[in-house]
């Protein structure tokens, strides 16, 4: 009690004090309650995202609640503005908290939601811990500390404090404490791990039953400027905040002996653990991480700046996440990805391949089932953001942009043309004279004086009102008169016979009109552009 009391004399809460700040909270049952505890290092990277669907789903399928802490104890890592920059992340791909840390504070009634300011509940436990004989501090130098491994590696012994390196701490006399302390001297609060055959089991939410030895480290709870380390701060977060489930990576299992080791020593049930399998990405033939060094599709900051639709990012993650929602999304083409009844149970322990270019496809289905409408608006978030001419273009050309979006929409085999809202503005340059350029060249059948009597005589008939039939009839005539045949398949039956064939003839218009021979259906793009526009377009190619 009397080395409690020197180690933390301003503590005078207790620990039912802290059971009674934070109590059970009132849900229905078998609600979960489930959160993300990303560090603010500045870099978001794909695996939060993952690991935050899984939690958000789990906690909003069962009425129970979703939050955000952030584990910022480690602040030689942390970023300025780091934090809000998981926020934003967060709300670009519409993983919506119930409570937690906001930009400018706390939301909820669990907080602070941030590690460092919390340093005070910390040590009320802390000094249980001492209290109780399962904790003591430590004053060895990190000089002293890397001559321990030094000396570990050399003898090829597990690394850490334990056993004979630790007992010179472990036995200092409350007067030895007493001195080291007044002179100064720095010190770190350690557990007291013990050293036997006895193994943990612990029952993974994905992994299944696992079993490890227990812990006989003698890890760091607290560092020297008060703020825990991560192992002891989630356990005490974990707890008080009543999570019932704790969503992470596959490679904190190997410390999951002392999370549950503290866990058991307070006298709480410890929260269900999943631990994810790892993102995985072809490299050849054989399978690696993603890297943050080498894969910037990492980054949600990629998804961001590429223009992926967070619906698109949604979709990909639940194909890798539950094996069942391909068959899903097919039986259920309309309705909300939300919507899909996502189960822990059907997730895989093994790694989850990551490909980019599935994503990409499915990026291309899930614009293409949205209204023209709808594109346009999230098109024109977007471009507020990261692309300020077409966000003008955009604005100043609303009602063609939306006469644009609607070419072949709708319908049970709608285009796929867009991909990513980046990638949309490229397709979609052409229909603004202010980025439309000729990207294609003219069909090599069609020499500059064939382009020229085709222009003219194409104008001299042009009638914007005619429908798509009179449209191409009128096509159909003057490919006729020019020589060219009007059937691809009697062209290339008898190439001797034609100048070319109406699929030449088309490509000119689509190359005059929109700068490319990749280019949806001419007639609705005329009628996207415009009369004026179509007619200034054709004009440059008349002599």
């Amino acid at each position: 009690m009397e080395l409690a009391n020197i180690l933390f004399p301003k503590v005078t809460l207790t620990m039912n004090d802290m059971e009674e700040r934070y109590p059970k909270r009132n849900l229905p049952q078998g609600a979960f309650v489930t959160r993300i505890g990303p560090s603010p290092t500045g870099f978001v990277h794909l695996g939060n995202l993952y690991n935050a669907i899984i939690a958000e789903r789990l906690a909003h399928q069962t009425g129970g609640v979703f939050y955000l802490r952030i584990e910022d104890t480690d602040s030689k890592r942390e970023v300025e503005g780091a934090v809000s920059t998981i926020i934003d992340a967060m709300a670009y791909f519409d993983v919506n908290f119930d409570e937690g840390a906001v930009s400018d504070g706390d939301n909820g009634n669990y907080g602070p939601y941030r590690q460092r300011q919390r340093a005070e509940i910390y040590h009320v436990f802390a000094k249980w811990l001492v209290e109780q004989g399962k904790a003591y501090p430590c004053f060895l130098t990190e000089d002293e500390v890397q001559k321990i491994r030094d000396e570990q590696f050399e003898n090829k012994e597990n690394p850490g404090i334990y056993g004979k390196y630790a007992l010179k701490n472990r036995s200092l006399t409350l007067d030895e404490v007493k001195i080291k302390i007044s002179n100064g001297e720095k010190w770190v609060l350690r557990y007291k791990g013990e050293e036997n055959n006895d193994r943990i089991v612990v029952d993974d939410a994905i992994h299944g039953k696992l079993e490890m030895p227990r812990n006989y480290q003698d890890f760091v709870i607290l560092k020297s400027d008060g703020i825990p380390t991560y192992h002891f701060a989630h356990v005490i977060d974990d707890h008080l905040m009543r999570s019932t489930h704790v969503i992470r990576g596959e490679e904190w299992i190997s410390s999951l002996p002392i999370h549950i080791e503290l866990f058991k020593d307070f006298g709480w049930e410890h929260p269900i653990y999943a631990h994810t399998a790892t993102l995985m990405k072809m490299d050849g033939a054989s399978k690696r991480k993603l890297s943050k060094r080498h894969d910037p599709e990492l980054a949600l900051s990629y998804y961001q700046e590429e223009g992926i639709s967070k619906e698109a990012v949604w979709e990909f993650l639940l194909t890798l996440l539950n094996s069942n929602f391909e068959d899903w999304r097919v039986e259920n083409p309309k309705t909300s990805y939300k919507e899909f009844p996502f189960s822990i149970d059907k997730m895989s322990s093994s790694g989850a391949l990551f490909n980019l270019d599935k994503l990409r496809d499915i990026s291309k289905n899930v614009i293409s089932v949205m209204s023209a409408n709808e594109v346009y608006e999230k098109l024109l978030s977007w471009c507020k953001r990261y692309d300020e001419k077409y966000f003008v273009l955009l604005t100043k050309y609303k009602e063609r942009m939306i006469k644009a979006l609607n070419i072949g929409r709708g319908g049970e085999k709608p285009r796929r043309d867009l991909e990513t809202w980046k990638q949309a503005l490229e397709f979609l340059s052409f229909y603004f004279d202010e980025t439309f350029k000729i990207e294609d060249e003219m069909p090599l059948e069609c020499d500059k004086e064939l382009q020229n009597n085709f222009f003219k005589s194409y104008l001299e008939t042009f009638n914007f009102d005619d429908d798509a039939i009179t449209w191409f009839e009128k096509v159909k005539e003057l490919t006729r008169k020019l020589g060219f045949a009007e059937k691809p398949k009697d062209y290339k039956k008898n190439p001797e016979n034609f100048k070319g064939s109406i699929v030449h003839i088309t490509n000119m218009l689509r190359i005059a009109l929109t700068g490319r021979v990749n280019a949806p259906d001419i007639w609705e793009v005329t009628h996207a552009l415009g009369e004026e526009m179509t007619k200034e377009r054709l004009k440059k190619w008349c002599e």
